[in-house]
């Protein structure tokens, strides 16, 4: 007995290593090698036995996932793949039928074998798809397969499929003449009938054989899969993205394949994609009436509305395909979405995350409204209902509305960025609007700037004009409390008036609202530029006399700001730092969200979201500490006024003529020494690097040689220490305080060589600057100068280059 066991063993073993050398060989070997049908046949016959099965399958995969190699005879390749195709069909249907008719039956061996079998029919799909389009019921039945499982309850085996269909289908989106945009398709069946040829088949793509049916479906599973399994998914038949199983970080990646396939079918299909989410956005709502929802069924209307968002972008997206579209699919199309609109306008939700889901529904349709301005009227009416129905809630527990409240002004934002000129008609209703409600105490700061931001975007469509219009009306009362001497003597004649401030937390924070308000009107007013040869730009706008829309208001909203900086910087400077309390010492710290994203551990918000700094900490809220408060405040007012001066910079003479630059060097450079590392990058990438691009030749000596001389200098000490300190000492020693991290030795190392790699690449950014060739139009090239030895004879005249080459 022990004999016979022995012999087994090795009967055993010396198939696994023949497997195992053939997955080698066919790893090294040329594709000559696998024409043998014996081979195949071999092989093939081991997928049956559950020893074998795994090998036999990796060595399949490994074969599929080789492409025709042009040396090689074609019928010989496709004679070898046609083996291979039969084998691994026979194989998987056997697989999907069990799972179909018996999925009890099935164990994690057998299941961990059907995702091996779909992950090389995907490979043989992917690599050589050419040796299946040859044979209408070949291909039919392939596809078949491959949508069951795009289908199937598990995840793994919908994930391989989903992989294939984007490949498969991105192929005829190239070409936009394979997929009418009718939405009629033939049927895979009559191909053969038809007389299309091989070469046309294998030309064409797969296209030819994939039916409404076929789309339709895919969208259908593409949806109800937008969601991943959570505290608040019920039991289900269908196995949902569970992120302790396949990690966090992973799921937005699947839900971007997710969404990049509704956009393509979209794109090929716009009538059937549109009917199929409108479909889909019925079944999650469920009863209109109901004012509550679970939180299930919260997050599958979330989802559709990704859905719904991705379908509107990619039929209705400006790539000129939607004006091409028939008229009788133009007619389904706007009839579909019409049909949704008034279901959404007829809404009476009140839940505030319910307000949330409803706003973004409206605004995911800002494409459609620029086609169809006639409801737009209805839709800001609607956005303004959503906004009243919120009550205004400054301090308690619970923010829920306040964030609601936000989310809808964020609504109009998107809306205006889609719907382009549709919205200008309504401006001065939009206006009027506003104007009422701040009248009547029912819009809050954040609010108000949210709106006047979405005004700015819809002057940005209709001219220059108009944007100096809208601005003068926005900045009017800004220019009044911005301007005014009472604050400024009492909060930024010195640093400890800056403390004073944080005493007054109403005033704090209106501070930062009108800070970032000018920084939104700098980014949303003027026109788009070229950012490839700065100096050149430069020049042809002060030919041509373009004057920006906010080149006249430079000039007053800048000293103050610059004065604001200058206090910020001081309160690191010593000795003053050492006498401040210890909440404002704490307060200087890092943020949590800032540490957060130095350590990789920040997920991407969900497109819409309000992020915190955008008025959700305008005032104290209930069991806020005050620390944060300053925290938060001294990052957003620090990081948008160096935005501010870097989007000035970019007016180019506008503003390099309206203020002193003595001023701003002053007020960025006098405290550089004491500047943390994220501080200092930020100061660099944000307002520096425009400094430098844009300034005009002939201020060059008195702008970017006195900016650059300090930071340079300090930049030299402070990366040489603090490198020498990591390669020396094994830890990067940087400025930066990261407040109480008691315990997390590991993370302070690994965010201080982050901090210290960051600004590093910062001072690269510089330099790259300062040798573009835009700023270096003087400077002669290597052919130029000629051999080696006139290069000394060249340096010895830099004042001849130094007039038009800032390097």
């Amino acid at each position: 007995m022990g004999s016979c066991n022995r012999s087994c063993q090795i009967w055993f073993n010396s198939w696994v290593c023949w497997l195992e050398y053939l997955i080698l060989k066919v790893s090294l070997c040329s594709i000559s090698f696998i024409s043998s049908a014996f081979l195949f046949c071999r092989c093939g016959s081991l997928l049956s036995y559950s020893d074998f099965r795994l090998l036999a399958c990796e060595f399949f995969k490994i074969v599929c996932q080789r492409k025709r190699p042009a040396d090689v005879a074609v019928c010989e390749y496709d004679a070898a793949m046609s083996n291979i195709f039969q084998v691994l069909m026979n194989i998987s249907q056997e697989f999907l039928t069990k799972s179909r008719m018996q999925p009890m039956a099935i164990d994690e061996s057998e299941y961990e074998f059907g995702v091996c079998i779909c992950e090389t029919v995907v490979a043989l799909g992917s690599s050589n798809m050419q040796c299946i389009l040859v044979d209408g019921a070949r291909t039919s039945h392939f596809l078949q397969q491959m949508l069951e499982y795009y289908q199937h309850y598990r995840i793994a085996l919908h994930f391989q499929s989903l992989l294939f269909w984007l490949v498969a289908l991105r192929e005829p989106s190239k070409a936009k003449s394979v997929a009418r945009v009718s939405g009629d398709t033939s049927p895979a069946g009559n191909l053969g009938s038809v007389g299309v040829s091989s070469t046309e088949k294998e030309k064409k793509g797969v296209s030819l054989f994939i039916t409404d049916e076929i789309y339709s479906t895919l969208l259908d599973v593409s949806f109800k899969r937008m969601l991943k399994k959570s505290a608040n998914s019920s039991s289900s038949l269908l196995e949902l993205w569970n992120e302790e199983l396949e990690g966090k970080s992973d799921f937005s990646n699947y839900r971007t394949k997710l969404l990049d396939l509704i956009r393509v079918i979209a794109s090929q299909r716009p009538v059937i994609a549109a009917a199929n989410i409108v479909q889909r956005i019925n079944v999650v709502s469920g009863d209109a009436n109901q004012t509550t929802k679970s939180p299930q069924d919260l997050d599958a209307m979330v989802g559709a509305q990704l859905g719904l968002e991705t379908v509107v972008s990619a039929i209705f997206d400006g790539s000129g395909d939607y004006a091409k579209t028939d008229h009788e699919a133009k007619f389904q199309i706007h009839r579909t979405f019409e049909g949704l609109l008034q279901q959404l306008l007829s809404l009476k939700w009140t839940e505030p995350s319910l307000i949330v889901i409803h706003g973004h529904y409206l605004d995911s349709l800002g494409l459609y409204l620029r086609h169809y301005p006639d409801v737009v009227a209805s839709v800001v009416n609607k956005l303004f209902e959503l906004l009243t129905s919120l009550p205004i809630t400054i301090q308690g527990p619970s923010n829920n509305s306040r964030q609601a409240r936000l989310q809808i002004c964020s609504s109009f934002i998107r809306i205006s960025r889609a719907a382009d000129k549709a919205l200008l008609p309504h401006m001065k209703n939009i206006a009027d609007t506003m104007a009422y409600l701040q009248g009547e105490g029912r819009l809050l700061r954040a609010e108000h700037d949210h709106l006047c931001e979405a005004f700015l975007i819809m002057a940005s469509s209709s001219g220059i004009q108009q944007q100096q219009e809208v601005l003068a009306w926005l900045l009017e009362p800004l220019n009044k409390t911005w301007t005014q001497v009472e604050w400024q003597t009492a909060y930024l004649s010195d640093p400890s008036g800056l403390t004073d401030m944080f005493a007054d937390t109403q005033f704090m924070w209106s501070i930062y609202h009108t800070v970032t308000f000018f920084e939104k009107a700098l980014k949303r007013s003027g026109t788009k530029r070229s950012t490839t040869a700065p100096q050149a730009a430069i020049t042809t706008t002060t030919a041509t006399g373009y004057l920006h829309p906010m080149s006249s208001h430079l000039s007053w909203i800048l000293p103050p700001l610059l004065r604001l900086l200058r206090c910020i910087h001081a309160l690191w400077a010593e000795p003053f730092a050492q006498s401040l309390t210890g909440e404002i010492k704490a307060a200087k710290s890092m943020t949590i969200s800032e540490q957060a994203s130095l350590l990789g551990e920040t997920s991407k918000p969900t497109k819409g979201q309000v992020a915190p700094a955008d008025g959700l900490l305008d005032v104290q809220r209930e069991g806020e500490s005050k620390e944060n408060n300053i925290r938060n405040w001294l990052r957003g007012v620090r990081d948008s006024g160096y935005n501010l001066i870097g989007l000035a910079a970019t007016l180019g003479e506008a503003f390099f003529r309206c203020i002193d630059g003595s001023s701003v060097i002053l007020a960025l450079m006098e405290n550089v020494q004491v500047m943390e590392f994220r501080h200092l990058r930020q100061l660099m990438h944000l307002a520096v690097v425009p400094l430098v691009k844009y300034c005009p030749a002939e201020l060059w000596q008195i702008w970017t040689a006195n900016l650059l001389q300090p930071i340079f200098v300090h930049c030299q000490q402070a990366l040489d220490y603090s490198w020498s300190s990591l390669l020396r000492e094994g830890r990067a020693k940087v400025p930066d305080s990261f407040g109480n991290l008691s315990g997390s030795e590991l993370k302070v190392e690994v965010m201080e060589e982050k901090l210290l790699r960051d600004l590093t690449r910062e001072v690269c950014s510089v330099l790259w600057v300062l040798a573009l060739p835009g700023l270096n139009s003087g400077l002669p090239s290597l052919e130029q100068l000629g051999p080696v030895n006139r290069i000394d004879s060249s340096l010895k005249s830099l004042e001849s280059f130094a007039s038009s080459s800032l390097t």
